[in-house]
């Protein structure tokens, strides 16, 4: 087994952390906000009329998070949906330690500034609790992406879950990490 530690991971325990301890005043180590996970998740509602849908976007969502990707399942019946509970319509994946920092630093350095247009990520994606939440339009901004087997392109949502206790910390934490917020 190698000593490999990952980029930001090493980042985070050298500089980030100590910015923010000065920036919050701090009084230990453990009151520092820190990543704890990202969720990557794709809801596939074409999925109802077509199983292929599926099996195209757990493939591509292992290939862009280098873990396996899940099917998430419907809980109900919606009838105007032609829905059944059980039915497969969507695909996650949750990844934490090495894992994480390795999927974060190749959104922040590769993929985001692959995409058209690109201004920055909009600051009002937290939800009051230190979690972030970003849509991406689409899965070919990845490198990982050969864009001519993909038959359709699709968006996901990725959701950054750190224990910051307020938006502001949270906010702080991710752009420390490099995030491309808008001004």
């Amino acid at each position: 087994m190698s000593n490999y530690i990952p980029r930001l991971k090493k980042d985070y325990s050298e500089k980030i952390s100590p910015v923010l301890m000065e920036r919050f005043q701090y009084t230990s180590i453990m009151q520092v906000p820190r990543l704890k996970k990202i969720v990557l998740s794709q809801g596939l509602g074409d999925a109802t009329a077509d199983k292929k849908v599926i099996e195209n976007a757990l493939a591509e969502m292992t290939m862009i998070s280098g873990q396996k990707a899940i099917s998430t399942f419907a809980k109900k019946d919606v009838s105007n949906f032609k829905l059944r509970k059980g039915m497969p319509i969507g695909a996650k994946v949750t990844l934490r330690g090495d894992m994480m920092y390795e999927f974060l630093d190749r959104l922040v350095s590769v993929a985001l500034p692959r995409t058209r247009d690109f201004r920055g990520i909009n600051p009002k994606g937290f939800d009051g609790r230190g979690n972030y939440n970003l849509g991406i339009k689409e899965q070919i901004i990845f490198p990982e992406i050969d864009i001519d087997k993909i038959n359709k392109v699709t968006g996901m949502d990725i959701t950054m879950v750190t224990s910051a206790n307020t938006n502001e910390e949270a906010f702080e934490l991710l752009k420390e990490f490099g995030l491309p917020f808008k001004k």
